[in-house]
């Protein structure tokens, strides 16, 4: 390995917040001619859905314009290269897509995600489609060249250089999966944080209330926030995804 891909592994390892961690990886990326970037991923996929867009984690540098028009208004849902994602593992060049869009192969609604993309000077890329770790949960990346350059460039930094970059983008979803998420609307606060905690480690009403100084029914409270703030029914499933979103037993700086 190179030593300066090695330092710049050993930099984004060591990384204490997704922020930090996603702006190494974007100017490590344009280095390569994707200058822009879009991740996304989710850990509550069904067989017929991605799950809420609330629960995606989602990074990007691209414009507000396109991020809105891609994540917030769903136009995601056609994606070709999303679709290939969630049905594959591995790296694809986007010279598949334009193979479909030349035979016709496209249907209606994937054609106008093509159609805003290439509004965009989205026309040439990479998608890398990470292994999951369970039936629920897929990630996956999606690098954009910069506007002046063509697939067939693309193609040449990937042969090239591929390898090492697939390395790091692995490595960054491994580490996106180890911090901290902190999503819209659903950041817990630290007496929260601290009442699921101590639910996860078995204790009782009256223990957490004894432990934090508070009485029963401000740490029921407590818990009901947190509920609210995850958007899920029960407690035990607040538990379950404040763990999922590493919000819990956070180590401070």
């Amino acid at each position: 390995m190179k030593p300066e891909l090695r330092d710049y592994l050993i930099d984004l390892t060591n990384t204490d917040s997704i922020e930090e961690m996603w702006k190494q990886h974007c100017e490590r990326m344009e280095q390569y001619g994707f200058d822009r970037l879009i991740y996304g991923f989710t850990r509550f996929m069904s067989e017929n859905s991605l799950g809420d867009p609330n629960d995606f984690v989602v990074l990007t540098n691209h414009s507000p314009e396109y991020r809105k028009g891609f994540v917030e208004d769903g136009l995601y849902r056609y994606a070709p290269m999303v679709r290939w994602a969630l049905e594959n593992e591995g790296w694809c060049s986007w010279r598949v897509l334009g193979e479909q869009v030349a035979k016709g192969g496209l249907d209606e609604k994937a054609a106008a995600v093509v159609q805003f993309n290439l509004s965009h000077s989205v026309h040439a890329g990479y998608t890398i489609s990470f292994q999951s770790v369970s039936r629920r949960s897929k990630g996956a990346i999606s690098l954009t060249t910069r506007p002046e350059m063509t697939q067939d460039d693309a193609d040449a930094i990937w042969k090239e250089h591929g390898e090492d970059i697939v390395l790091m983008n692995n490595l960054a979803h491994l580490k996106v999966l180890t911090l901290p998420v902190n999503l819209a609307h659903q950041s817990l606060t630290a007496r929260q944080r601290e009442a699921l905690e101590w639910v996860g480690d078995g204790k009782t009403m009256q223990d957490i209330a004894q432990i934090m100084g508070l009485t029963q029914a401000t740490i029921e409270k407590h818990l009901r926030l947190a509920r609210e703030t995850l958007n899920v029914e029960t407690t035990a499933q607040a538990v379950a995804k404040a763990a999922f979103l590493n919000q819990m037993y956070i180590v401070h700086a």
